[in-house]
């Protein structure tokens, strides 16, 4: 089975299968796991640099009349058909987060093979759990999707074990810091789980912009930091947009020192496999307790 990922995510999928052999394409945002997909070739390419523009370049770039959503993204339609791809994996949830399905239908139409594509959509939690069995079954894997579903699924209990009767903090997730835009989809069922109460967003809501009266109003008891795309080097970047903030100094998250940088992309943007471990994280986060493997500087640390 020949394989073109779109979508990050899908990638963690696949990989999440044991099938990573499989992948011949993939984006130039897929970055996981590094040493199997390295030597992939990338299909995609976009129109702005993240590294050298600021939060509210880039999103004035994705909302202007220049760019609109996924014509941010450009797919080298030459390079996917040289492929031959059997299966090409793609989403379409988010206008700004990935080649849409709209292009690549377009694109696939135009091959000269029985190409089959699967559009990905997960809001929550249980959704993106359900994604492995979705493309495992197209994938001819059904039985190993299932089991690596339950398998996840068991660590989500054993994250609910370890924090279950603790005092549940009050938590906003940030996901992009100019404009200010609450984290949605699972992220608030991430926080549920780990013991958190979520504000400002609710599970599977596609959010919008927030208003830092908002933020303020709220009194979170702990901020997490997780801006779509930026690793966490890449958050701390811009963090004055935050900490310049009128009053912020005076949100009990900030005067207990519960302000956390996370790895938004690898843990909490994508709708793979590791929001698990980002559920993990979190437990940490919130609660200091261990779930799963020890918690990591690059996975989280405090402002």
């Amino acid at each position: 089975m020949r394989i073109v990922s779109l979508l990050p995510a899908a990638t963690d999928i696949v990989a999440g299968l044991g099938l990573s052999a499989w992948l011949v394409g993939r984006t130039h945002e897929c970055d996981w796991p590094p040493r199997e997909i390295a030597s992939v070739p990338v299909v995609t390419g976009a129109d702005l640099d993240q590294d050298t523009l600021t939060s509210r370049e880039i999103s004035d770039a994705v909302g202007g009349s220049a760019h609109s959503g996924s014509s941010l993204y450009t797919l080298d339609t030459e390079t996917l058909a040289a492929l031959r791809p059997d299966v090409v994996l793609t989403q379409d949830l988010c206008d700004v987060c990935a080649v849409s399905y709209e292009k690549v239908s377009r694109s696939v139409r135009l091959l000269d093979a029985d190409t089959r594509v699967l559009s990905l959509e997960p809001r929550t939690l249980d959704d993106v759990l359900d994604c492995l069995v979705t493309v495992g079954e197209l994938l001819g894997v059904r039985e190993r999707g299932e089991r690596r579903r339950t398998e996840l699924r068991a660590r989500l209990g054993q994250v609910c074990a370890s924090v279950a009767g603790l005092d549940r903090p009050r938590v906003v997730a940030i996901e992009w810091l100019d404009p200010l835009w609450p984290a949605g989809h699972w992220v608030p069922e991430q926080i549920t789980t780990a013991g958190g109460i979520p504000l400002l967003a609710t599970p599977g809501e596609h959010t919008k912009p927030m208003t830092w009266e908002a933020v303020r109003a709220a009194r979170p008891d702990v901020v997490l930091v997780l801006p779509c795309g930026f690793p966490p080097e890449r958050t701390l970047r811009e963090t004055e947009l935050l900490t310049g903030l009128p009053g912020w100094a005076e949100l009990p998250a900030v005067r207990s020192g519960r302000v956390w940088v996370l790895d938004g992309p690898s843990y909490f943007n994508r709708p793979g496999p590791r929001v698990v471990r980002g559920t993990e994280v979190l437990a940490h986060v919130l609660h200091g307790v261990r779930a799963g493997e020890p918690v990591t500087a690059s996975e989280a640390r405090t402002l």
